[in-house]
């Protein structure tokens, strides 16, 4: 399933030459390969209404990554809250990441960066005035990523998760 938009990265693995990965919308069809990524790549899990929510209510911010046989191998979906502003009372729309992952085979090469870049582009469609993230202290690949894309670390949110690690709320504004 391809469509214009798609969005396609190149890489290489050990056995072959360059082989794609596209970046599209996700679909209904693809939820179940989307949570066997989420299960297996990070220690939060979320019920199957909880995505089939953001992809009905947020359908061009939840994007997934498929491999040159159509796998998917990565995905990203954010939602849209309407809430003051950080440095005032003013409502605003912020693009709230709720979740990223990618198959451990697939790092390192571009998927995330390319999801998070497509994804926060899609995101004009809901006029967002700022983006908004929590990340382990502990999850340095991806603190590093956000810091690429100019997130600042705005706070720290203590015992954030369930397992009692902090995070970091970071924030950007387009």
């Amino acid at each position: 399933m391809g469509t214009d938009k798609d969005t396609r990265i190149n890489y290489s693995d050990n056995y072959s030459d360059i082989k794609p990965i596209i970046i599209r919308r996700c679909t209904l069809e693809d939820l179940e390969a989307v949570i066997e990524v989420n299960e297996k790549e990070l220690p939060e899990d979320y019920p199957y209404f909880f995505y089939k929510s953001i992809l009905d209510n947020y359908p061009e911010s939840f994007l997934v990554a498929c491999n040159d046989i159509g796998k998917i191998i990565g995905y990203i979906m954010w939602r849209v809250e309407r809430t003051p502003a950080i440095s005032s009372l003013k409502l605003v729309n912020k693009g709230h990441l709720v979740s990223i992952a990618v198959f451990k085979d697939y790092k390192r090469i571009g998927v995330a960066t390319a999801l998070l870049s497509n994804s926060m582009k899609n995101l004009k469609k809901y006029k967002i005035d700022e983006f908004v993230l929590e990340v382990r202290v502990s999850n340095y690949t991806a603190i590093n990523l956000y810091r690429k894309f100019n997130y600042i670390t705005h706070s720290i949110k203590e015992k954030y998760y369930r397992d009692g690690e902090s995070a970091y709320f970071m924030t950007l504004k387009p």
